[in-house]
Parts: C-alpha cells; structure tokens; sequence
C-alpha cells in the first residue's frame, strides 16, 4: 500500500490532474467539494462491479464503466465512444482492494456451486464455463493490473490523460497509484 496517495487536501492532486475533471473527481469524492451542474459527461469513470464502492460524484459528471476488477479489454468499444462521441479527454481508472477477481483459482469450487445452485447449470458447463473465462478475468495484484491497464490505455488513446486508482473499502477514499 506504499505506492498509495491519500488525498485529504487539494494540494495532495498531482499537479498534472488538478484543474482538470480527474481533480474533480478527487475533489468531489475525497474532499466534499460542493457539486457543480455538468450537461456533458467531463471524464470516463472505468471502475470494478463491486458492490461496495459508490462515487460522491455530481450528476452527467462522467460516463462509468464497471466491469470486473475495472479491466476494460472487453470494454473498449464504450471507451472509445466515451471518447469520440461523448467528448471526454480524461480517464480515472479505479481498482479496489479485496477485489474477487485476484486469485480467481482459489474460488473454482465456489463459482461452479453457484452457477449449479442459484443459476440451475450442470456441473459439467459450469466447470468448462469457469475453465474458459477464467484466463480473460483474472487480474493478479489490483495495483499491478491498474497500472497495467493504464499502460495499456494510455498506447491506445494518446491525446487522452488516465488516472490510475485505487478505493479503499475501508475508508471509501479515493488514492492515486504512483507510478514508476
């Protein structure tokens, strides 16, 4: 948790992100800024499906993407229209700390009893459903892949400036992710 950047100030933003909506963001969630009124959408919010994160954000602030663990490979399609059609110049990806999607193996048993118990499969499908997503899901360390990710968005959409992050669930805050 030491490549972790509390904000608790506004002087605590990089200075690349403040005056800029990823500074809004941290702003609005960490610092209680007062809402503004937006019409438009300032940034794309790529953020896990979890359940115990909420954003203290303002209405048609941002467009958000959840998906598991924030892993917007499958999602690049709604990236790109965020940004060709909806306008926006920035990117806050946010990972979360106990995210279910590190270390997927470790919850097989778990997932294929579920899928035959709440969803009524066969065992069989279950397993070969698990086996074949597994690969594509699975995210490793949440800080890793975040900054990963980045990376990786960051060769797809040059112009476009992308905030790594991480919520604490147990505060419900918002950090930066240094970055080498």
């Amino acid at each position: 948790m030491n490549r972790l950047l509390p904000i608790q100030s506004i002087n605590d933003i990089l200075p690349e992100y403040r005056q800029t909506p990823i500074g809004l963001l941290l702003e609005y969630h960490n610092l209680d800024r007062q809402f503004d009124t937006y019409e438009k959408a300032q940034l794309l919010v790529g953020m896990c499906m979890d359940n115990r994160k909420h954003l203290h954000i303002p209405d048609n602030f941002s467009y958000i993407i959840r998906s598991g663990g924030a892993n917007l490979r499958y999602s690049e399609f709604k990236v790109s229209y965020a940004i060709a059609v909806g306008e926006v110049k920035h990117i806050a990806l946010i990972g979360h700390n106990k995210c279910g999607m590190v270390n997927l193996l470790s919850r097989k048993s778990e997932f294929i009893k579920g899928l035959v118990k709440t969803a009524g499969w066969e065992q069989e499908r279950a397993e070969e459903h698990f086996s074949h997503f597994v690969p594509m899901f699975e995210i490793g360390n949440e800080i890793d892949f975040i900054l990963s990710e980045t990376k990786r968005l960051r060769s797809r959409y040059p112009k476009i400036k992308i905030a790594p992050m991480l919520y604490l669930v147990e505060d419900n805050k918002l950090y930066l992710i240094k970055e080498d």
